[in-house]
């Protein structure tokens, strides 16, 4: 029999752990969250203090009656769940569920799950932290009263299924916010001109840039046309020639909201996507020669801070694979939130001699371009600054001034592992030479382009991930979930990277604007996370910070029940009659999806896929193609004549593609 008992959420987890602990140990996996509140009711007793009522989640009876038998027969327990607020409440539940002696449990956390760190976690083991149990408790709570009690508002006034969170509602406020700036936007006219200068002895031209006097700007084509003139048969000379150095410092390692954003510029990967993988490298994979591995650190974090002992690991690897130069300077690193959760270190690799290229047959496409990133980023903010000597010309002919530069990376620095994803490859504007200053150009040609001002951007997740960051909503552990939602309810949809608000979102948003301000205001919103950590603190009561949140909401929604009015959502009618009773299909929204339903149900209950038209004919028979999933849901090419004609492709088909295989997943 073992003496010692470790619980943890994952079997991937328990499996890594076991293999560092020894015969002494079982490691068990509870399966995540092993309590909550029920579904069947609010949940929380808004008579008695605010009591939340929590229950056994269905399904986890035999994983209980299993924990109950070996925790009994321990000599000691010790949960080694998350190392963060939701962890800590897992703990808890743990210990409340399983009734374990408090004098016999410990609740022991590591930020990797490397062997040193597992076993320091033991010599370091703790009794269960309240103060964050409680901070969790508080926004579950929070998180169920709104849910609960304006849903039935939105069903009542819109559709039934629909939702409202308290974070969820004000990222959908901020998505349409920025909608409505884009369709408000009124674009203005400016142009700008473009000297083409040749000194005779060269083929290629300097390129330059005209600017203006005072630096303002040229409105109209008239504006453009009178510089143009103005300057045709001038003699043009390099008045002015300047060196400058510039230095680029080298990334902080990723936080929790970094690394989503990079992952989505760079990978294209979803925040949840990206927290899934991250989840597999932080828990464990197998790799030849060392078993099953935790390959990255936390990955819940707005912490940059790197362990002295990383820190030397990684500088050590820097000398030696690119030299004692590409080393960086000692950095303090700071954090990027007003609140860190400072014991987390950033996310980086837990072992940095394990690089991406030796374990990639190892691991999964996904695992190993998100591991790639991680390792990278992470060697990277250890190294040395970049220096790019940038040269800027000055051609004029003593009235019109025209400019042009030219850069030359002189050390890499961390860019020889490391570019940042928003970075644009700097181009030389003279590309093979650049004239002395005095020197005269025998020809030029000089063109007016004209441009118009743009909207701000679409948000992509990146964007908004970083929007929420800093204005405080959530925390690094809501951003996917938070994102996910808002998909899956319908109320945003993406367009490639972009993100717009659909109907409903929007009426939606515009319900919750009018009844619920204070709940959708960015302030509250951010102010009520920093109240969570004051519960995390020890210097705010969680039941105080409910009591002063609860009755505003119940006199909200009386308020909302009486005053609001009925929004009808029509549902998007298709071109496709349906095969049964000929109404025409309307599109419908289901968990893999958009799909195509009878407008005559419950009479008539006939559905079939969405196909989503391309407009181009399949290069093998010539039917049309359509847009069709796999059963994992990536995106693909298809003939409509399927089965008779098997074409299918991952990309568009150019025209006289001829490319044929079969669907595979």
């Amino acid at each position: 029999m073992n003496k010692y008992l470790v619980i943890v959420e994952s079997p991937a987890k328990a499996k890594t752990i076991q293999k560092f602990l020894g015969k002494d140990y079982t490691v068990v996996a509870s399966g995540g969250h092993v309590r909550d509140l029920p579904k069947s009711s609010l949940g929380v007793d808004t008579e008695h203090n605010y009591e939340p009522h929590y229950i056994t989640i269905r399904g986890k009876g035999d994983v209980l009656a299993d924990l109950r038998k070996k925790a009994k027969a321990a000599k000691r327990v010790y949960l080694a769940t998350d190392p963060d607020r939701e962890g800590e409440a897992i703990s808890w539940h743990l210990t409340e569920v399983l009734k374990l002696d408090d004098k016999e449990t410990r609740r022991i956390t590591f930020n990797e799950i490397t062997k040193n760190a597992v076993k320091s976690s033991l010599a370091g083991a703790r009794r269960i932290n309240m103060n964050l149990v409680d901070a969790q408790q508080a926004r579950r709570v929070l998180d169920r009263m709104v849910g609960y009690e304006i849903s039935p508002i939105l069903w009542a006034k819109v559709k039934r299924g629909l939702s409202a969170g308290r974070v969820q509602s004000v990222t959908l406020r901020i998505i349409s916010d920025r909608e409505n700036e884009i369709a408000a936007f009124e674009s203005r006219e400016f142009w700008t001109i473009e000297g083409k200068f040749y000194d005779g002895v060269h083929k290629e031209p300097i390129t330059a840039t005209y600017t203006p006097e005072n630096h303002k700007e040229l409105a109209s084509a008239a504006e453009a046309d009178a510089v143009i003139a103005a300057v045709a048969g001038a003699g043009f000379s390099v008045t002015d020639s300047r060196m400058s150095v510039r230095r680029q410092k080298a990334p902080l390692p990723y936080t929790t909201s970094t690394m989503q954003q990079d992952a989505s510029r760079k990978l294209n990967y979803s925040t949840q996507k990206t927290m899934r993988v991250a989840q597999q490298l932080y828990e464990g994979v197998e790799i030849k020669g060392h078993g099953s591995i935790g390959l990255i650190t936390y990955l819940r974090t707005d912490s940059t801070r790197v362990s002295d002992e990383a820190a030397a690991s990684a500088a050590a690897f820097i000398k030696e694979r690119y030299g004692a130069e590409f080393l960086g300077e000692e950095r303090k690193d700071a954090a990027s939130g007003k609140k860190i959760q400072d014991a987390h270190e950033a996310i980086r690799p837990t072992y940095i001699d394990i690089t991406p290229a030796s374990v990639k047959d190892q691991l999964s496409n996904e695992q190993y371009r998100l591991y790639q990133l991680v390792w990278k980023r992470f060697i990277a903010s250890r190294m040395a600054e970049s220096v790019t000597n940038v040269t800027t010309l000055t051609i004029s002919d003593g009235t019109h001034a025209f400019s042009a530069s030219a850069s030359k990376c002189v050390f890499e620095g961390f860019r020889s592992v490391y570019t940042e994803a928003t970075d644009e490859k700097e181009t030389e504007k003279s590309a093979r030479y650049l004239p002395e200053k005095g020197a005269s150009f025998v020809k030029q040609e000089v063109e007016g382009e004209q441009h118009f001002t743009q909207p701000p951007a679409h948000y992509t997740e990146a964007s908004l991930v970083r929007t929420m960051e800093e204005l405080g909503i959530g925390r690094p552990s809501t951003y996917a979930p938070t994102i996910t939602t808002l998909l899956t309810r319908h109320y945003i949809a993406k367009d490639g990277r972009n993100l717009f608000v659909t109907e409903l979102g929007e009426a939606v948003n515009d319900m919750m604007k009018k009844a619920f301000s204070s709940i959708v205001a960015v302030d509250f919103t951010a102010n009520m996370e920093l109240l969570l950590d004051g519960v995390e603190d020890g210097t705010v009561n969680w039941k105080t910070v409910i009591a002063n949140f609860y009755p505003d909401l119940v006199n909200a929604v009386k308020d909302a029940e009486h005053d609001l009015e009925s929004v009808r959502i029509q549902d998007e009618v298709s071109d496709q009659p349906c095969d049964v009773c000929g109404r025409m299909m309307v599109v419908k929204y289901g968990p893999h999806g958009k799909f195509l339903a009878c407008p005559g149900f419950p009479e008539c209950r006939y559905t079939k896929a969405f196909v989503e038209k391309t407009g181009m004919t399949c290069p093998k028979c010539g039917n049309e193609l359509v847009i069709r999933r796999t059963k994992r849901g990536k995106r693909y090419f298809g003939c409509t004549g399927y089965p008779e004609c098997d074409f299918m492709s991952w990309q568009a088909p150019r025209k006289d593609s001829t490319e044929s295989r079969e669907v595979s997943e």
